[in-house]
C-alpha cells in the first residue's frame, strides 16, 4: 500500500471519491495507535475484575476496600470525561492524548509494584483519570481525521471493535496472568502503552496540536460540572452499602442535583462554556447519549449477573467464564468491516435500532436460566445475540453522537456520549445488585441465587427495551424524511439519502462543496508524512 494524495475532483463526477481512496501507511498507523489506547482501556477494566481475589487475599483488603479497585477507575474516567474531552478541544487533541497515554502508563507501572492497598485504588484512580483525556481526544482525531461518511463509517468500526476485542481477551488474558501472580496484570499493558506512544509521536498529525478551539476557559463550569459526575458516581456506587434510603446517599444526591443545576446555570450564561449546551439541539445527539446511557448500563449489568450465575450457581471457574462469554466478543472482533458498510448503507438511525433489540433478545433469552442450564442450550445463543448486537449499536452511537458537530466541538461531543457510556454502566450496575441483593435475600442455595439473578435480568432486559423505544424514533424519523428534502447533516442524513431525495441540481452544488471540503482535509492527511 502505498501514499496516494487526493486531487480534488467534484464530488458530482466521483462522488465516492473518499470512499474508494486508499488509506496510506501513515494514516493507518496513527489509526492503530489510537486503537491501541482503547484497547488498553477496555482491557484494564475487564483484567482487573477477574484478579480480586487474589489482590484481596495478597493486600489484605476487605470486600468494601477491594470494591475501590474496580470504583477508582470508573470514579476517575466517568467524573472527568467532560474535562477530558473539552481539553482536547482547548488545549490540541494529539497533545493531550499523547500525555494522557504517558500518565497511562505510569500509573500501571505503579498499580503493578505498590504493597498497599489505598495506593492501588490511588493508581487505578489515576488510570481512570487518564483513560478520562485518551477516549474523548482519540475518538476526537478520529472524527476530525476521517470525513463524515463512508471514511468515518470503516475508522469506527476498527475503533470500536478494538475496544471490544480488549474487553472479551482481557477476560481470558487475566485468568491466565492471574495463576502467575496477580501484579501482571497490572504490568502487562506497560509495554504496549510505551509503544502506542512512541509511535503516536511520530505518527499522529501535528496539525491535532494546532487545531484548538478558538473559545476561553471556563473554569466554574469545570468545577462545578466535574463535581457532579464525580459524586454522582460515588454515590451509586457506595449507596448498595450506605443504603439507597440512607441520609448519606438521599444527601448526596440532593448535592449533585445542586451541582448541576449551577453547572446548567454556568453553561446558560458563561460566553466560553464547557459544554455548549445548544449542542443537545441536535435530536441525532440526544438520541445517542441517552441511548448509549441505556447500552452500556445493561449490558454491564448483564455481565455482572452472568459472571456470578455461572461461578457460584454453576460452578464455572473464572477461566472458564471468560470462555464462555468470549463469543459475543469475537461477533465483534470480526464484524467491523461488515458493520462499517451496513452504517454506509443505511445509516445509524436505521442500524442502531437492530443492535439494541438483538441485545434485549439477548437478555431475554438468559432469563431461561436455572440450576442446570449449559453452555450451549443458555449462554452460547445469548452471548451470540449480545455480542452482535453490541458489533451494531456500539459503532452507530459513535457516529451518531459526532455527525454533524463542527471540528472545534468534537472533543466534547466525545466526551458527552463517553461520559453516558459509564455513567450509564455505573448507575444500571449499582440498582442490578440492589435488585440481586433483595431479591436473594442473603440466602445461598440454588433458589435464592435464582430467586435474585432473574429480577435483576428483568431489569436489565427492560433497560435495555427503554434504549430500543429511544433508538426507534430516530429510525422513525429517518424514515419519514425520505420523501422529503434532505435535512441538514446535524440531522444525521447520510449523503447517499440527502442525493437520493434532493432535486439534481441542488444535489450536486451540495454534494460537490461538501465532498471539496472533506477531500481537502483527506488529502492533506494522506499526504502528510
Amino acid at each position: 500500500m502505498t501514499d496516494t494524495t487526493v486531487t480534488h475532483t467534484p464530488a458530482a463526477d466521483h462522488p465516492s471519491a473518499t470512499e474508494h481512496t486508499r488509506w496510506s501507511p501513515r494514516l493507518w498507523g496513527a489509526l492503530v495507535v489510537l486503537c491501541a489506547a482503547m484497547f488498553l482501556d477496555a482491557l484494564d477494566v475487564s483484567m482487573v475484575g477477574v484478579a480480586l481475589p487474589s489482590i484481596g487475599a495478597d493486600l489484605h483488603l476487605s470486600d468494601s476496600a477491594l470494591q475501590w479497585v474496580v470504583s477508582g477507575y470508573v470514579l476517575g474516567y466517568g467524573g472527568l470525561l467532560l474535562l477530558g474531552g473539552r481539553a482536547a478541544d482547548l488545549l490540541g487533541r494529539r497533545r493531550v492524548f499523547l500525555v494522557a497515554l504517558a500518565v497511562f502508563a505510569g500509573a500501571s507501572l505503579l498499580g503493578g509494584l505498590v504493597d498497599s492497598g489505598p495506593l492501588l485504588i490511588g493508581a487505578r484512580f489515576l488510570k481512570g483519570v487518564s483513560a478520562a483525556f485518551t477516549a474523548p481526544a482519540g475518538l476526537s482525531i478520529i472524527t476530525t481525521t476521517f470525513p463524515e461518511g463512508p471514511a468515518r463509517n470503516r475508522a469506527l468500526s476498527i475503533y470500536t471493535t478494538c475496544s471490544a476485542a480488549g474487553f472479551s481477551l482481557g477476560l481470558v488474558i487475566s485468568g491466565l496472568l492471574t495463576s502467575a501472580g496477580w501484579r501482571l496484570t497490572f504490568l502487562m499493558p506497560v509495554p504496549v502503552a510505551l509503544i502506542a506512544l512512541v509511535a503516536g509521536v511520530r505518527l499522529l498529525p501535528r496539525r491535532h496540536d494546532g487545531q484548538r478551539s478558538s473559545g476561553g476557559y471556563d473554569l466554574a463550569g469545570a468545577v462545578t460540572g466535574t463535581a457532579a459526575v464525580l459524586l454522582l458516581v460515588f454515590t451509586v456506587t457506595e449507596a448498595q452499602g450506605a443504603g439507597w434510603l440512607s441520609a448519606r446517599t438521599l444527601g448526596s444526591l440532593l448535592l449533585v442535583a445542586a451541582l448541576a443545576a449551577a453547572f446548567l446555570t454556568i453553561e446558560s450564561r458563561t460566553a466560553h462554556p464547557l459544554v455548549r449546551l445548544g449542542i443537545f439541539r441536535d435530536a441525532g445527539v440526544r438520541r445517542a447519549n441517552l441511548t448509549a446511557l441505556t447500552l452500556m448500563g445493561s449490558y454491564a449489568g448483564f455481565q455482572f449477573v452472568a459472571t456470578l450465575y455461572l461461578q457460584r450457581l454453576l460452578g464455572w471457574s473464572a477461566l472458564e467464564t471468560a470462555l464462555g462469554l468470549l463469543p459475543g466478543g469475537a461477533v465483534v472482533a470480526f464484524s467491523a468491516g461488515a458493520v462499517g458498510r451496513l452504517l454506509d448503507r443505511y445509516g445509524p438511525a436505521r442500524v442502531l435500532p437492530v443492535g439494541v433489540a438483538s441485545m434485549a433478545l439477548g437478555y431475554a433469552l438468559f432469563l431461561r436460566l436455572d440450576e442446570h442450564s449449559g453452555f450451549l442450550g443458555l449462554v452460547l445463543p445469548s452471548m451470540l445475540l449480545i455480542g452482535a448486537g453490541f458489533a451494531l449499536a456500539f459503532p452507530s452511537i459513535n457516529v451518531a453522537a459526532t455527525a454533524g458537530v463542527a471540528d472545534d466541538e468534537q472533543g466534547l461531543a466525545s466526551g458527552l456520549v463517553n461520559t453516558a457510556l459509564q455513567v450509564g454502566g455505573a448507575i444500571v450496575l449499582a440498582v442490578t445488585t440492589a435488585v440481586l441483593t433483595a431479591g436473594s435475600a442473603g440466602g445461598t442455595d440454588a433458589h435464592a441465587q435464582l430467586s435474585g439473578y432473574r429480577p435483576a435480568l428483568l431489569l436489565v432486559t427492560g433497560t435495555t427495551a427503554l434504549g430500543l423505544l429511544i433508538a426507534l424514533t430516530g429510525a422513525i424519523r429517518s424514515g419519514r424524511r425520505r420523501g422529503q428534502a434532505p435535512a441538514p447533516v446535524a440531522d444525521h442524513v447520510y449523503p447517499a439519502e440527502a442525493s437520493a431525495e434532493a432535486s439534481a441540481g441542488a444535489s450536486a452544488e451540495a454534494s460537490a462543496e461538501a465532498s471539496t471540503e472533506q477531500e481537502q482535509e483527506q488529502g492533506v492527511l494522506v499526504s502528510e508524512r
